[in-house]
Formats: structure tokens, sequence, C-alpha cells
């Protein structure tokens, strides 16, 4: 559930955030930019299906697919403004500049916790649910062993696997309460001993 709730908060937190006069530019309330779009709603919609999909399915491949989006969501969050400008040079796609502060919180304070809250730390926050989403699913349950049809290749007795044939017969070796007679020319084993 925390991946649906924290993929609504990416992709519309800054469409909203400036009622409050917390986000990035531009200052207005659901305007569109290519910021938005990429850096915000793109992963904010992907935590959102990664979560769906961890929620509501019982499969392990399923479960495990929508963990590994909302990771990848979780990183776009706090790596994607890096890649975009350093690694594909396009300048043109900016997430906006901070908003001002209000009140008595400074400058540098008011602009790393937006940071924080709309990508690295959102971002750091998707990542952690995803993998825990997907370290359940890989898990085999008590349950999950319990409901499994029983292969029939061990021996109910044993625990090791038999094969028709490879032992001898029952009564082939005499059973282990007969007593043999010493050996001649060894000494008689004593009870102590």
């Amino acid at each position: 559930m925390m991946l649906i709730v924290l993929g609504l908060w990416g992709g519309l937190a800054p469409f909203v955030g400036p009622y409050l006069h917390f986000g990035f530019t531009p200052d207005k309330a659901w305007e569109y930019t290519h910021g938005r779009l990429y850096y915000s709603v793109v992963p904010g919609a992907a935590a959102f299906i990664g979560g769906a999909l961890v929620v509501l399915t019982r499969n392990r491949a399923i479960g495990i697919t929508g963990g590994v989006i909302g990771a990848l969501a979780g990183a776009w969050f706090g790596l994607g403004d890096g890649f975009v400008t350093t690694v594909l040079k396009k300048t043109s796609i900016s997430i906006g500049a901070p908003l001002p502060p209000t009140g008595n919180v400074s400058a540098s304070l008011w602009t790393y916790l937006e940071s924080v809250a709309f990508f690295g730390g959102l971002g750091l926050v998707v990542l952690l649910f995803a993998a825990v989403a997907i370290g359940r699913f890989s898990m085999l349950a008590a349950r999950d062993v319990a409901a499994a049809p029983d292969p029939g290749f061990y021996d109910a007795q044993t625990s090791f696997p038999t094969v028709a044939g490879q032992f001898p017969a029952a009564g082939q070796y005499p059973d282990t309460t007969t007593q043999y007679p010493e050996s001649p020319g060894y000494p008689p084993v004593s009870a102590g001993r």
C-alpha cells in the first residue's frame, strides 16, 4: 500500500504543492511542464502501478515484477534529474527552481526539505518499500511448502531417495539381534569394553 500512496504523492505533489507554497517552479497549481511530467508524473505512475501489482497479486512473478517497477521508480525519483541533464544532455527539461520559504525558515533548509520531499528522500523511501516487496515475494513461505503437492521422490520413512531394486530385499541379511560366536584366535570381547 505504501508504494501506491508514495506513487500518488510523487505524481501529484508538484501540482498541489503551490497551494501550500511548497515545491518547485512554476508557482502555479496544476500547471503542466515537461519537468513535472518526466520527474514526477512518470515515476509516480510507475510506483503506483508497481504497488498495485504487489497488492493485487498472489503470483510470485507478478509481485516481484511490481516490486522491480517500484524500485525503478524510486531510483528515477532520486537520480532522474542528474541522468537527464548529465547523460542525455537535455537541459531544456528541468525540475524547476525551489520555491522561496515562507515564515521563519531559512532558505537553505526550505530548499533541502523541498528536494527531499519531492525527489531524493521520496526516491529512497519508494526504493525501500519496493525492496521489501521484492524480498517478501522472493521468500518461500511455510504455507507454500505445505500446499505444494508431494513430488513422490522421497520414501515416506527415510530422508533419502530410493530407487526400486537399488538395495537388497529385506531379509537377505541377518538381523542385528543375532549373536555371532567369537572368531577363533581372537580374545573374547568383555561386556565392560
